[in-house]
Order: C-alpha cells, then sequence, then structure tokens
C-alpha cells in the first residue's frame, strides 16, 4: 500500500533576506526555520534542504541497510549513518556522502561493504537522488 507524507513551506520576502517556516504536516513534529543564510553559509538554529536530504537520506539507507543484512542472516545490533550533503550556491546539490558504522556479529568488513554498497544502490532515497553523485565509507565498530 502506497503511502504520502506532506510538509509545506511558507517563505516570506526575497531570497537573499526572507525568511521561511517548513512545516512537518504528516507527522505534526513541528516547523523548523529555514532561510538562504542557513543554506548558504551558518545553520544558525535553522534547517536547510540540504539537511532535510540528509536526515531522509541516512534514515532511508539505514533502513535499507539494516533490511539487506537481515535478511541475509546477520541482522545489526546498531547502525549509525551519517549523510553528508554538499550545497554549492550557484551549481546546486553537487555530492552526498554516507558514512556507515555498524555492529553487525557473524560478519566480516567485506560482507559489510558489500552491503552497505547494495544499501546505496537500492534505498528509495537514493534512487530518488540518482542524479547526484553518492558515495559510501562503511566500517564495522
Amino acid at each position: 500500500m502506497a503511502t504520502t507524507r506532506t510538509a509545506h513551506t511558507v517563505w516570506e520576502g526575497n531570497l537573499l533576506e526572507g525568511k521561511g517556516l517548513v512545516t512537518f504536516d504528516s507527522s505534526g513534529i513541528g516547523e523548523q526555520p529555514v532561510s538562504w543564510p542557513s543554506r548558504a553559509e551558518q545553520a544558525n538554529g535553522k534547517t536547510s534542504p540540504e539537511e532535510l536530504i540528509a536526515a531522509a537520506h541516512s534514515s532511508c539507507f539505514s533502513m535499507a541497510l539494516s533490511h539487506g543484512l537481515a535478511g541475509a542472516g546477520t541482522p545489526p545490533t546498531r547502525l549509525e549513518t551519517k549523510a553528508d550533503v554538499t550545497f554549492q550556491p550557484g551549481e546546486g546539490i553537487t555530492g552526498i556522502h554516507l558514512t556507515v558504522r555498524g555492529e553487525v556479529p557473524g560478519l566480516d568488513a567485506q560482507g559489510f561493504q558489500s552491503a552497505a554498497e547494495d544499501a546505496k544502490k537500492n534505498c528509495p532515497v537514493s534512487q530518488a537522488l540518482a542524479g547526484t553523485t553518492i558515495t559510501l565509507t562503511a566500517e564495522l565498530a
């Protein structure tokens, strides 16, 4: 069964001096401020589209990797995934780097790397971002 999740943004003003408020409608987890300086310079307590993509990618990748490992008979005890989304003003998103550290009893480093590469390729967010270079560092704890 398909699901749809919704968020919306209200933006006021021009790009450089304006500001916005992103509301997470589906989950009801609240609102987060967004602005051009928080995107292109320092976050200063505000989010950005790239941070939201990083959150989506790190969680989707973790789910895909957990599922793949369990399906192979080596369920993880713990996975910690970080997604670094790089934004270059004037160019856009120039790359995403995933870093995962896992505790997976009974699995060697090569097996973990292989499972992580498969998750990187097949998680739905990676597939949605296929036009972006996605790199990976995977290691066992």
